[in-house]
């Protein structure tokens, strides 16, 4: 079977899904009838005789989303009717449909920003060949392998970013992790208010032989402290945004480019519902300063965004030699690097 055969048995296979869809009244495109949103997603996976390996991504990651609120209504629901008392089993009924309206906006919203994506990026299938012999020995970098200037992978460098809320202290650990035949350097991320963690991160990094830094996965741990509870012992209570490449189809992204181009846009990790963080490079002449470090001139500027937040965008300031100084939210709130550790 050739590769348009089987893109068709697939592109069928998701239609006999787009029928369940509409059938539920779960059609999440852009308002279109059944039929209508049916000939657009006809139009919009062929161009040219070849198909938009992009974009029936982004329809198939629709299908998904419209299915995982089904499952999350209905359980919801359940839960609803078997409480006893009335008013309150009402409000729970409400607030439940409420819950799936946003929802339903949420997919359509996510489905218009992974077609963004598409028209940035490309139509291409993202597959990146990765290959053992084309990564650098992590142990190396800083000695006899220079460190990507905008994402140095040297153990021992830390730096501490503070907003009005947060402490975030990045630390390149001595750590190690093979993935995909990959050694790569284990990045702890923590994340802390009024000096308890609320977050904890393990991110994996490796560098090219071409000085690109890759990101193959993390593992994420979100902590809460309940009343009664121990400050000092906080509840693990999500490990959402978790993932590993090489698993559940999730593929590697870039971090770091080491020759990055204005306008370029790339993805840096990719795990379908989890992890979908792309970077549009803005400039690589950028002027900021913070408690910590400055740059004049000579900063790499990112937008970052990610088709889960449609909307959402972050600017960051990367100092050569650093890393990220400055992260500049969509409401214009400021984390800024207040101290640079080498240790």
């Amino acid at each position: 079977m050739n590769i348009f055969s089987t893109f068709s048995t697939v592109w069928a296979q998701s239609r006999v899904v787009a029928a369940v869809l509409c059938g539920l009244g779960l059609a999440l495109g852009t308002g279109l009838s059944c039929t209508t949103a049916f000939a657009a997603d006809v139009a919009a996976t062929t161009h040219g005789g070849g198909p938009r390996f992009c974009t029936r991504t982004a329809i198939l990651a629709k299908d998904a989303c419209a299915f995982e609120l089904v499952d999350d209504f209905k359980i919801a629901f359940a839960n609803c009717i078997n409480i006893s008392d009335k008013d309150d089993r009402e409000e729970c009924i409400e607030e439940v449909r409420d819950d799936r309206a946003e929802a339903k906006t949420e997919c359509r919203q996510q489905f218009r920003a992974r077609r963004r994506v598409c028209a940035a990026i490309g139509e291409a299938r993202y597959d990146p060949d990765i290959d053992p012999t084309y990564f650098v020995d992590p142990n190396e970098i800083g000695n006899s392998i220079p460190a990507n200037t905008y994402f140095p992978l040297v153990v021992g460098h830390q730096r501490i970013l503070e907003n009005e809320d947060e402490v975030i202290t990045v630390t390149v650990t001595d750590k190690t992790k093979l993935i995909d035949g990959i050694m790569c350097r284990v990045v702890e991320d923590i994340v802390s208010e009024d000096g308890v963690p609320i977050e904890i991160t393990a991110d994996w990094h490796a560098q090219d032989i071409y000085g690109n830094v890759w990101y193959f996965g993390e593992d994420a741990r979100d902590f809460e402290t309940f009343e009664g509870d121990d400050p000092e012992e906080p509840e693990l209570v999500s490990i959402d945004g978790s993932w590993k490449s090489g698993r559940d189809g999730s593929k590697p992204g870039i971090i770091a480019h080491a020759h990055p181009q204005v306008g370029e846009t790339y993805r840096e990790e990719i795990s379908l519902g989890e992890a979908e963080d792309m970077a549009e490079v803005l400039s690589i002449t950028g002027n900021e300063m913070t408690p910590g470090a400055s740059c004049d001139g000579a900063c790499l500027v990112t937008r970052n965004f990610t088709a889960l937040e449609p909307g959402v965008d972050e600017i960051k300031y990367h100092a050569p030699g650093i890393g990220v100084i400055l992260e500049i939210d969509d409401e214009g709130n400021r984390t800024e690097l207040v101290e640079f550790n080498q240790l």
